[in-house]
């Protein structure tokens, strides 16, 4: 396997041998989602989700909370954050302004509700769905790191259990950002690794 320090390049893009190395599968049941609750700033934005954000927020509000409906109505769709990028809008500073919970206090994705329903073709920000993959920008690549956090510490249990390293475990999330050759190239590379 990769060492955790190592970094290799693909479609120059940089990415971190723990990417490939460590191994985690959420575990929804025991985190309740807390990625989404947890934190000083709601989920990072790509430029192009700012529109897509705005222009769907109509069919999205009926799956939010009352909460939520406030926080955006107040703040926006999405709000310029101390990181010079943009990100969801919080719940009194706490809780992404998205996010609704299940009987059981699970956090869930009102955006993804509104997708699993029909009601419109975005899914979710692609930061939340590469997460715990969390990409930044250096002056000449974009560079996916490993987010260690210990609210995910059973995804990790859970990982090491069924041998799902980070890159297969959001391979689909990857697929949408960078497209099937590069997800081919990455798993080729986790192979050579090995």
């Amino acid at each position: 396997m990769a060492s955790s320090s190592s970094i290799i390049e693909i479609e120059n893009k940089l990415v971190s041998g723990e990417v490939l190395d460590e191994l985690f599968a959420c575990d929804i049941a025991r985190c309740k989602g807390g990625c989404c609750v947890e934190g000083d700033l709601g989920a990072p934005l790509e430029d192009d989700e700012l529109h897509i954000l705005a222009d769907i927020y109509d069919k999205v509000e009926p799956f939010l909370r009352e909460e939520g409906i406030q926080a955006i109505a107040e703040q926006g769709t999405s709000v310029y954050d101390i990181t010079g990028g943009y990100s969801t809008p919080l719940v009194n500073d706490r809780e992404c302004a998205y996010v609704t919970f299940s009987k059981e206090g699970i956090a869930l994705c009102g955006i993804e509700q509104a997708y699993e329903a029909g009601k419109v073709d975005f899914r979710k920000p692609v930061s939340c769905h590469l997460y715990p993959i969390r990409i930044s920008k250096s002056r000449y690549h974009e560079v996916l790191n490993y987010d260690r956090w210990d609210i995910c510490a059973a995804a990790c249990v859970r990982g090491k259990a069924s041998g799902i390293p980070v890159y297969k475990f959001v391979k689909d999330a990857i697929i949408r950002k960078y497209g099937e050759e590069f997800y081919a190239a990455l798993e080729a590379a986790a192979e050579n690794y090995k």
